[in-house]
C-alpha cells in the first residue's frame, strides 16, 4: 500500500487498527510527508492515569496538561509546540490497557477521533493507529 499518498488524504484521517505490515511502513511514509510521528508505548499502562501519563510523556505535552479527557483533547487538538505538516500517533501494546481499563481506553480513542476531526477542519491530517494483538474494538476500522 502507498502510505505516503494515503496519509495525505485528510478526509480519511482518524483512528484505525494498525495495518498488518506495521509501523515501519507508516512511520517512513509519515516522515517522508513531513509529519511529526509519536510512538506511545502503553505496555505498562493498566489504569486511565497511567495511560494518560504515557501519552503526555510520549507526545511532550505541556506541564499544564490536566490528565483528564478535556485536557487530552485540548493538547491533541493544538500541538502548537510541535508544528508539522501532519501528525501520526502510534499507540503501541494496547492489549493490556484494553483488558484492564476497557472503558477508559475506548474513551481515549474517541478523544483521538475528536482531535482528528478538529485537525481535519483545519486541513491538517491527524492519524492514530492502534496496535492490538487481540480482536480489537469492533468500531475501529482497518485502513485498507
Amino acid at each position: 500500500m502507498n502510505y505516503a499518498h494515503l496519509l495525505t488524504r485528510i478526509e480519511h484521517a482518524g483512528v484505525f487498527h494498525m495495518p498488518l505490515d506495521g509501523e515501519d511502513a507508516l512511520t517512513g511514509a509519515a516522515e517522508q510527508d513531513g509529519y511529526c510521528v509519536f510512538r506511545v508505548d502503553l505496555a505498562q499502562a493498566q489504569t486511565k492515569a497511567a495511560m494518560l501519563d504515557a501519552i503526555a510523556k510520549a507526545m511532550n505535552f505541556p506541564e499544564w496538561f490536566g490528565h483528564n479527557w478535556d485536557a487530552l483533547l485540548d493538547c491533541l487538538a493544538d500541538l502548537g509546540w510541535q508544528p508539522a505538516e501532519g501528525y501520526l500517533v502510534i499507540l503501541e501494546h494496547c492489549d493490556g490497557i484494553h483488558g484492564h481499563a476497557e472503558a477508559d481506553f475506548v474513551q481515549t480513542l474517541q478523544v483521538f477521533e475528536s482531535a482528528a476531526g478538529e485537525w481535519r477542519d483545519q486541513g491538517i491530517p491527524f492519524w492514530c493507529f492502534v496496535d492490538m494483538q487481540a480482536d480489537g474494538i469492533s468500531w475501529l476500522s482497518d485502513i485498507a
